[in-house]
């Protein structure tokens, strides 16, 4: 399997994702710049978390405009996974790839530190690997991961088991929970907590690692003869 892992100007967790993807999963994977991007050859995208564009105009908003999301909107009708962890999921928020918006902490101050989660849909190709209701720790690190969406989005969300992630402890003030949801067809996931950076107990917990492993097998079922 061969993941692209976008980076913008000013992102800072690709490293992170790369590390994921390539060291911890064991699969293939490319740095790509998003202006020289070309995903057409790739089995899975990942937008990882940072400040794209310094976070100015709105966090995500500057990215979402630029032209890699014309073949990221192609690969998603095409089924392709799409990742998008914080900055990366702002991103998915403001392309429209992915309904809601993002609105600053409750407290109004970035958070930075384990929070548990729990695992509302485990049918998802993110997340064949988790137990139902599984609870799993990942740290979060951000200062706009407050998820909001209207009433009637809300309710589409609930109705089409869009809600993969919910906090346990909700600490920044998201909607019914929610830290993280999957498009209508089930192959785009934004999320504001980091499974990327628990992929091995040296990390200090290692539950973001069955997101990949679950990226991966359903990969396998899905194009390898014989898996």
């Amino acid at each position: 399997m061969k993941f692209a892992v976008i980076v913008f100007p000013g992102s800072n967790c690709d490293r992170d994702m790369y590390h994921a993807s390539k060291d911890a999963l064991g699969e293939e994977a490319d740095l790509v710049w998003y202006a020289d991007a070309n995903l057409a050859s790739y089995d899975a995208i990942l937008l990882p978390g940072g400040f794209s564009y310094g976070d100015y105009l709105r966090t995500g908003a500057i990215a979402s405009t630029s032209t890699i999301v014309s073949q990221l909107k192609i690969q998603a009708d095409k089924g392709v996974p799409i990742l998008g962890v914080c900055n990366g999921f702002q991103i998915l928020l403001e392309s429209g790839l992915l309904p809601g918006a993002m609105l600053k902490n409750k407290n109004l101050k970035f958070m930075c530190r384990f929070e548990q989660l729990m695992v509302e849909n485990n049918h998802t190709i993110f997340t064949t690997a988790y137990g139902e209701k599984e609870v799993i720790s990942l740290p979060i690190a951000h200062g706009e991961g407050n998820y909001y969406c209207d009433p009637t989005a809300l309710a589409s969300l609930k109705a089409n088991n869009q809600i993969v992630f919910s906090y346990v402890n909700n600490p920044n003030g998201s909607v019914a929970d929610i830290a993280g949801i999957v498009n209508e067809r089930g192959n785009v996931l934004g999320m504001m907590p980091h499974p990327e950076r628990a992929v091995e107990a040296l990390l200090g917990c290692d539950d973001g690692l069955k997101l990949f492993k679950s990226m991966l097998e359903n990969w396998r079922e899905a194009y390898v003869a014989g898996a």
